[in-house]
């Protein structure tokens, strides 16, 4: 499903990623980890196209990434769900305005935007608050949504960026409750975290950077 092979990433004459190797299989669940500045969210980043690797060979659901033209990036993102850590929500949009978002933009008929917004918010237990405005929420809450949009349009993969680093130590064990759930429907999902106590007992692999290298793997 995802896999990385000889990947580095150069930004002037400074090394973010150096030969990054690995594979995440078609519905796996699994974190990469390191300090900050190891190279958690460049990785990320290159998986939806945002940056571009300056050498090696990224592949995500059988699609060679550096076969793409700019014209096809759109497509691949709509396969893609990303997660931030500050959520990026619209504030004077409700909460079912912005899960809906993504499907207006796809030009998908309004019947089946409701029907698809309203199943992404009864996944992450927030339809009660679909009227609501993302400032009324907790933190917990607007990172939900945020989940939801990032799983409305049905992605192959999901990408997660600190989803836990504004929030407190027990909405965060929520929000990866939250995620496991959602592999367990079949999604497979990468998140970057730099809480090495979030990924205790989770059974999980845990692909640890440093310095943008590989430096180990272990099970949480």
């Amino acid at each position: 499903m995802i896999v990385f092979e000889n990947v580095s990433k150069f930004y002037d004459h400074n090394t973010v990623l150096k030969n990054i190797t690995f594979t995440v299989e078609k519905g796996e669940m699994a974190f990469i980890t390191g300090p900050s500045g190891a190279g958690k969210s460049t990785l990320l980043k290159l998986m939806y196209m945002e940056e571009l690797p300056d050498e090696g060979e990224l592949i995500i659901d059988n699609v060679h990434l550096s076969s793409l033209t700019m014209s096809q990036i759109p497509l691949l993102r709509r396969n893609i769900g990303v997660v931030f850590q500050d959520f990026k929500l619209i504030n004077n949009m409700t909460v079912f305005d912005n899960v809906a978002l993504a499907l207006h933009i796809r030009r998908i008929s309004e019947r089946e935007v409701r029907s698809l917004a309203s199943e992404a918010l009864k996944k992450v237990s927030l339809r009660h608050v679909a009227g609501s405005y993302p400032k009324s929420l907790s933190g917990g809450e607007q990172q939900r949504v945020a989940i939801a949009r990032a799983i409305v349009g049905g992605p192959v993969v999901l990408l997660a960026d600190e989803p836990t680093g504004n929030l407190d130590p027990n909405t965060s064990l929520d929000i990866i409750t939250l995620f496991r759930e959602l592999n367990d429907l079949g999604t497979t999902i990468l998140i970057a975290s730099h809480n090495r106590e979030l990924l205790r007992n989770t059974g999980k692999r845990i692909l640890k950077l440093d310095g943008g290298s590989f430096a180990r793997e272990e099970i949480g």
